[in-house]
C-alpha cells in the first residue's frame, strides 16, 4: 500500500481522558474507516508512525439522534481501534506526522 492509502485507514487520533488512561498501559486509540480491517489498521500504523504493533481491538460505536431546536438529527457511526504497542514502542499523538 502506499502512504496516502494509509491516511484513508487512519482518520484521527482520539484524544479524551478515556484514551489518555490507555496509554498508561501502552495503547493509543484511533478513528478509523469503517470498512477497515484489524490487519490493514496494523500494518498502516507500524508504516506511519515505525513502532511494532502487538494486538489491534475495534469497535463500532453507532450514531446518536440528537436535537437541536427542534429539528432531529443523526451523528455519524464510528469505528475505533484501540491499537496496543509492543514494550519500548510508544507514539505522541499530541504532535502532527
Amino acid at each position: 500500500m502506499s502512504n496516502l492509502a494509509y491516511y484513508d485507514i487512519i482518520r484521527s487520533p482520539v484524544i479524551t481522558e478515556k484514551s489518555t488512561m490507555a496509554s498508561e498501559n501502552n495503547q493509543v486509540v484511533f478513528n478509523v474507516a469503517r470498512n477497515a480491517t484489524k490487519p490493514e489498521i496494523k500494518q498502516a500504523i507500524e508504516a506511519l508512525f515505525s513502532v511494532k504493533v502487538k494486538a489491534v481491538n475495534t469497535l463500532n460505536r453507532k450514531g446518536k439522534v440528537k436535537r437541536f431546536r427542534g429539528m432531529i438529527g443523526k451523528q455519524k457511526d464510528v469505528k475505533k481501534a484501540i491499537v496496543t504497542l509492543d514494550e519500548g514502542s510508544t507514539i505522541d499523538v499530541t504532535t502532527g506526522l
